[in-house]
């Protein structure tokens, strides 16, 4: 049996939400989910309760961004031949900017 869940908040998480998304949306979804450094419920739930997702770098965040990079650079190759670029790969390259640019603001008041 699992552990009984609190939020932040200390209530129980005892309800269960479930809905079916395509094959595409889930491999978005597992990129964004790496990329936040959050686990997958947490992602979840703070992007439909309209919350903002807060990216905390460590190894695991870093070594998500690595791989995304080295998978963007090679759709761009890939892309450069004569493919389009496709929404996906265009909301993975919108996140990981935007993550990059949380860090760039945060090594500013570092200094």
């Amino acid at each position: 049996m699992s552990l009984k869940n609190r939020d932040e908040h200390n209530r129980w998480r005892n309800k269960t939400v479930a809905f079916r998304i395509s094959p595409e949306e889930d491999e978005q979804l597992e990129v964004f989910v790496k990329l936040s450094g959050l686990t997958k419920q947490d992602y979840i739930t703070r992007r439909l309760l309209c919350k903002d997702v807060v990216v905390q770098g460590n190894p695991r965040v870093y070594k998500a961004l690595r791989d995304q990079l080295v998978a963007v650079l090679d759709e761009l190759w890939r892309i450069e031949v004569g493919s389009s670029v496709d929404d996906e790969l265009m909301d993975t390259i919108q996140m990981i900017a935007s993550i990059m640019d949380g860090m760039k603001e945060d090594s500013a008041y570092d200094e």
